[in-house]
Formats: C-alpha cells, structure tokens, sequence
C-alpha cells in the first residue's frame, strides 16, 4: 500500500486528485522555492479507509439520494461517527510518527489544517467552510483535530455549499495537511490582480484569522505590477489573535500603526507574482510573517472581473468607501442587520448590510443582490466566496449599519469600494 503521509516536500505531495488543491499549491509553492511552513500532507485514501472501517460507506451514499429528514440522519450518522469513533491503527501509527517529529524542536505548536478534494479549486474555493486547528500541544489534541477536520465535510454548513455547486459529499474526500505553526507577528492575504490590473495585501497583528473572519478591518496596500506602492491605508486592527494569548485588544497606537514596512510589501508583491507562475493564473494568497521573514501558507485561483461604469444618476449620490472583493455591481433595497438571528428579514434582491462579515453568512449570498459589512477586508474568506458567486461586495465600510437607511435603494460597487444610496 502506498504511503499516506508524506511531506510537503515530497514530488508526490502535487498531487490535487490525492492531497488536495490546498495541500498541492502548497507543495508546489515550496517545490518551487518559495517560502512555505514544513510539514507532511494526509491522502484523502486515509478518510475513505476510516469511513470504510467504521461502516459508514452506505450512511454516506444516502445523504443527498434521501428525503430531508433522512438525510439529515444519515449526515448526522457519519458525522458523529468520524467524531466519535477511534482512528483505526493502521492510519493512527503513521499519524502520530508524522505528529511527534514535528513536535521533536522545542516549543513547537501543531497545526492541522482540511485540505478536501473539492476545495481551491476555480469556481469552488470552500473558503471557510471546513475546518483548521492550531496550536495543538499533545497527541490527544492532535488526534482530535484529525477526526474533526475529516467530520467537518459532512457539516450543515459544507453540505448547503456542496448542494448549491452540484457536489455530493459521498464522491469526494478529506485530505489533510500537518504543519508546525508559525508564531505570526503580522498576517494577511493577497490578490495578485485587480480589475485596474494592480496588486492588493491586506494586513493585520498577529494570526491571519481576524481577517479570514471578518473580525477586523486589515490594512490595504496597493501595489503596480513591479510592486511600487501606490496606496498604503492602515485599518482598524482592534484585536489580535495568537494561539498562546488568545484574542487580545491592541493599544489604539498599536492599531492605528501599519503592519508592514516597504521591504516587506516589496518582497510580498515579488511573491505574489511568483505564486502567479506556480499557480498558472491571478492568485490569491494567504501568509504569515515571524521572526524569520515571510511564510506563505495558501494559494487558490483568483477571478478577476473589469470595473463597472455606473449610470449618471448615481453620481451625485452620498457614498462610502471601503475594501472591495473585487467583483460585480448590484442594486437593492437596503436591509440593515445588526444580528444574524435577524437574517429572516432579509428578503430576495436586498442588498444586506451588516457589522461582521464571517464565513457564517455564506449561506445568504445566493438571495442578496450585494453586501456591505463594516468589519473584514478584500482577502477574508466571504470575500473569496462573493467572488466566486459574483456577488458585490465592500467591506470595512465604517459606520455602514448607521449611516444608510435601512429600507433605502443602495448601489454597491464590488470593484471600486464604493457604496451609495438614495433615502
């Protein structure tokens, strides 16, 4: 039997059909030169291997061949038992081999991280809506997160995704990637094209996941192609995240101070361009920046569409700028939410306007027309799955829950940043 668990070094590790997009653009950055975290990939074989020998094959098969309520058990089925149950031995041994040598350097933390056979891919990218684990400390840990990340494509949230893209869980698979994790002073994401045909990073303090989440408002850098600086404009970093401490305020000095200096845009616009050639095409990134310079820890394609010319009539409406992700044009009526137990108002065509803008609202995107969030940036991931829909959106709009009128006509520009409306 082939080998499960190699590293990311390995040739083999490119293999999207085995490790997945994810854990393939990875491998290939780093084959490629590129600085990238150690660290072994999991074949998907292993998750069908440990679905095959807890029974769980047929449970799988019914879940979108079934009626609503039989599906929903059979889902519950395999989620539960992939949770719940023990991994079998012959993937455990090899795990745990893989777990405790990159443990073996002192004060290592680990990382574990989905890596599906669907994801990342062009049309498909999953943001957010698997799962990742870091900052693990022991076996016990780890093991667990293996169990969770293999269960978490059988999530409520992963099979709406699935059904709105035509994907049946039961055809596809988990795969899996084990890393060290990066002690992050400063972390962000990329887009290696824009529709004015520039580059864009966004920055924050600490782990990228107050940006993936749409917690903070990241710095945003523009940058030409050759990676001058063409615009520098420092976010509303509030807090940061780090395995170790937790989500910890930062002082207002700290906040308002930019993350990243003109070396180190320089050498991320330099990688972006890089990752454009590994990748075969406009390139979203995701990195991380430690005592030791910059990581990157992600690579997916990236859609890039031309700016829309808005009709005179909105020219001389009020307006609001923010972050855009990079796509589309929309009108609607404006639907202010505060809470996401406020959703059900939000009708077909309204354009939402909210404080965060999580993963967890991905579910709305195919009845809106646009969304306007004050918190989040170009590169969170309800940006990457806006893209993916063609649905507009601006993000880090301050102050956009009070300063348009709930009930009022909206234009939202998901490729200028701007929002405007008519009370």
């Amino acid at each position: 039997m082939r080998e499960l668990i190699i590293p990311l070094s390995a040739p083999e590790a490119t293999d999207a059909n085995r490790f997945g997009p994810k854990a393939a653009n990875l491998a290939a950055l780093g084959q490629a030169g590129l600085p990238v975290p150690g660290g072994y990939c999991l074949d998907a074989e292993a998750y069908r291997l440990q679905l095959k020998s807890l029974g769980l094959e047929d449970s799988a098969r019914a879940v979108f061949s079934a009626e609503d309520f039989e599906a929903r058990r059979h889902a519950l089925d395999v989620r539960l038992g992939l949770f719940d149950e023990p991994i079998d031995e012959s993937l455990r041994a090899p795990l745990l081999a893989a777990w405790r040598e990159l443990m073996a350097a002192p004060d290592t933390l680990g990382v574990v991280r989905s890596s599906a056979l669907v994801e990342d891919r062009f049309g498909s990218s999953f943001a957010g809506q698997f799962e990742s684990f870091l900052g693990l400390e022991n076996e016990t840990e780890f093991l667990t997160a293996v169990r969770s990340c293999w269960c978490a494509l059988w999530s409520t949230r992963a099979l709406r995704y699935m059904a709105t893209h035509d994907a049946d869980p039961a055809d596809t698979a988990m795969a899996l990637i084990v890393q060290p994790l990066v002690h992050a002073q400063a972390s962000g994401g990329g887009l290696s094209q824009t529709a004015e045909g520039e580059m864009l990073l966004s920055a924050t303090w600490g782990l990228g996941s107050a940006i993936a989440q749409g917690e903070v408002v990241p710095d945003r850098y523009v940058l030409s192609r050759d990676g001058e600086v063409l615009d520098m404009t420092t976010g509303r970093k509030t807090h940061s995240v780090s395995c170790v401490h937790g989500t910890q305020s930062v002082d207002r000095e700290l906040a308002e101070e930019p993350c990243l200096n003109h070396a180190q845009l320089s050498e991320l616009g330099t990688l972006l361009r890089k990752t454009e050639d590994v990748i075969g095409g406009p390139t979203e990134i995701e990195w991380t920046l430690d005592s030791d310079g910059i990581k990157l820890v992600q690579a997916r394609p990236l859609h890039v569409e031309k700016p829309h010319v808005p009709d005179e009539i909105w020219d001389q409406r009020p307006l609001l700028r923010g972050h855009p992700a990079g796509i589309g044009w929309g009108t609607g009526r404006a639907r202010v939410v505060n809470c996401e137990c406020e959703l059900s108002t939000v009708g077909p065509g309204d354009v939402l306007i909210t404080k965060v803008a999580g993963p967890a609202l991905s579910q709305i995107l195919p009845h809106v027309s646009a969304v306007v969030a004050e918190l989040g940036g170009s590169t969170s991931h309800l940006a990457s799955l806006a893209r993916e829909r063609g649905i507009p959106m601006v993000l880090g709009v301050l102050d956009a829950t009070r300063a348009i009128p709930d009930g009022s006509t909206v234009a939202v520009d998901g490729v200028a940043g701007i929002v405007r409306w008519i009370a």
